[in-house]
């Protein structure tokens, strides 16, 4: 048995969609030989049964040769059993081969997000994202399952056609030149298919994509009156993807009809031609009954052809999707020669803003405008678009580091960031131990424990995709407390507190000096509170360092700082 998900899912070939595929077909060859192999064997007994049938009928009911027609029915039990049992692997290798392939591509492309870290948001869209997990992996599954299929399909065709040679050459005949021309019949409908079908994808990613938006901005939209906008935004682009999705489907349904259609119609032919050489002499009762068999049997490779050529296309149009993903790369790579990392307890500065941060404090960062800080914090953790040598660890530039050291010891928690479903606990624990002291503390210094007492089933509880089910001030101190929990040597806290009412903001500032002692913590804000119990405020102007001191210092004797606080508390209240 397949221990699923896999331990590592290994390098993609992501140059083009077919050769994604071939590379997933590749990683999994042995169970797709295996269903292969079973799917074989369980379409080839159907195709001999219709064989043994009609042998029973001439040498055992026609010739009235008893011990022949038991002979006969001991052949069809036998072929029964194997076919049953075929058919129970081939199934039991097919469901392997959907969920091998399903999660190969869920592991290859959570583990390129995390490869991408910031870069991700940057360079394509969360529907794109959210795409691949909810509709594309099941379209790579269902082609590996089809394989089993499909092999069964052809090598049944070609024996039937040699059985049927044996009878009447002009009945083989008919079958090998009818059925790859009936295949071929469908043909013309699958490149439009494809194309529309690439198109309706990309609609859906973006529908998703502006879903994703407004429900996470749904209060701010609210307060701007900007509903109504949005809605109509909405409602335009569920139509387009509504009619991409129609035009899907007028083709689709054109295809399945003549999966139907056209089968149906070459039976027709073939049991004709069977019940004039019955009639004529030229065959026995007993071969007219194996071509009526034959003649049902057809339908089932005939239609198992073309709906592997509709999965492949369907496969094709979501591997895309993928090797979109695949191919893109992070704004910041590991160097060729990476530095040792510096000891615990080294100070990280920046050259360009003039920041120094002392190892152990708890600095606090205000910029007129707080964009200037967002960006700051964002170096400070290699999360910007760009980077540069100016930002060092104990005087190593972080560039020189491996982004692995350097996420170890440097965790950036902005504002943007979202709570994934699953267990409160295990999103609230990232970095795993299953410590739940750990947890509950970190929630405590949040001043989310009041959150946790009003769930059921507590840190058990199940978070809602986004952590919908929370309110933003609610979001917002799981998310910190998520951070806390993570306990890295440097923490790097964007605007923290923006969402909570002032008495949650004093206990949390409180708190958090007490949880980070001894450990650098660095937060953004312009709050009086969070200020006020900073060991040492920093003043930026047009993204240089114009000031430091504590919160009380810097609004005795700086009055653009005092401007920008004061009309922040004024604009708050």
């Amino acid at each position: 048995m397949r221990h699923l998900p896999l331990d590592h899912p290994g390098t993609a070939d992501h140059r083009s969609p077919m050769r994604f595929l071939w590379w997933l077909a590749k990683g999994q060859w042995k169970t797709l030989l295996g269903g292969m192999i079973f799917g074989i064997i369980w379409m080839s007994c159907q195709a001999v049964m219709p064989a043994v049938i009609g042998r029973a009928i001439d040498d055992g009911v026609a010739a009235r040769d008893r011990s022949a027609l038991l002979g006969l029915a001991g052949v069809m039990l036998a072929v029964g059993v194997v076919q049953a049992a075929s058919g129970i692997q081939r199934h039991r290798f097919a469901v392997t081969n959907w969920l091998t392939a399903a999660y190969r591509t869920v592991q290859l492309t959570g583990r390129h997000t995390v490869h991408l870290g910031g870069t991700l948001p940057r360079k394509v869209s969360t529907g794109e994202v959210v795409a691949i997990g909810n509709s594309d992996i099941s379209h790579l599954g269902q082609v590996m399952d089809v394989t089993a299929r499909f092999s069964g399909a052809v090598v049944s065709f070609v024996l039937v056609a040699v059985i049927l040679l044996q009878t009447s050459v002009t009945l083989g005949l008919v079958v090998l030149i009818g059925v790859p021309a009936l295949v071929l019949l469908v043909g013309p409908l699958l490149s439009p298919l494809q194309r529309r079908s690439a198109a309706q994808r990309e609609l859906t990613g973006r529908l998703s994509n502006t879903a994703t938006d407004i429900v996470s901005g749904l209060r701010v939209l609210r307060g701007i009156g900007g509903e109504q906008v949005f809605l109509a935004r909405y409602r335009r682009e569920s139509q387009e993807t509504r009619q991409a999705g129609v035009a899907v489907a007028k083709l689709q349904s054109m295809l399945d009809a003549l999966q139907v259609f056209l089968p149906g119609l070459f039976v027709v032919i073939v049991v004709w031609l069977g019940a004039r050489y019955a009639v004529t002499g030229r065959i026995s009762a007993g071969e007219l009954v194996a071509f009526y068999g034959y003649s049902a049997f057809l339908m089932i490779p005939l239609r198992t052809a073309t709906e592997f050529a509709n999965k492949v296309i369907r496969a094709k149009v979501s591997a895309a999707r993928v090797c979109r993903l695949l191919v893109l790369e992070p704004d910041v790579d590991d160097p060729t020669d990476p530095r040792t990392p510096p000891p615990a307890g080294a100070e990280l500065s920046d050259a360009r803003s003039g920041l120094r941060v002392r190892p152990g404090s708890l600095t606090a960062i205000v910029s007129e405008p707080s964009e200037e800080s967002a960006a700051l914090a964002d170096r400070l953790g290699l999360c910007a678009a760009e980077v540069d040598d100016d930002v060092t660890l104990g005087g190593v530039p972080l560039t020189a580091l491996r982004r692995e050291d350097v996420r170890r010891r440097i965790v950036v928690s902005d504002t943007g960031s979202t709570l994934f479903s699953g267990r409160l606990g295990d999103r609230l624990d990232v970095a795993g131990g299953d410590s739940a002291a750990r947890v509950l503390r970190a929630l405590e210094t949040a001043s989310a424990d009041d959150i946790l007492e009003a769930l059921p089933d507590g840190l058990d509880a199940t978070v809602t995709e986004r952590g919908r089910s929370f309110s933003g001030g609610q979001r917002q101190r799981l998310i910190l407390a998520r951070a806390l929990a993570a306990d890295p040597e440097i923490l790097v806290l964007v605007e923290p507190t923006s969402a909570v009412d002032a008495h949650t903001e004093s206990r949390i500032a409180a708190r958090l000096r007490e949880h980070r002692a001894g450990r650098t913590t660095i937060v953004t804000t312009s709050s009086p509170l969070m200020l006020d119990a900073a060991d040492e405020v920093v003043f930026l102007r047009e993204g240089r360092v114009v000031a430091t001191g504590t919160h009380a210092d810097l609004m005795h004797h700086e009055p653009a700082y005092r401007a920008v606080v004061t009309r922040e508390e004024v604009t708050a209240s």
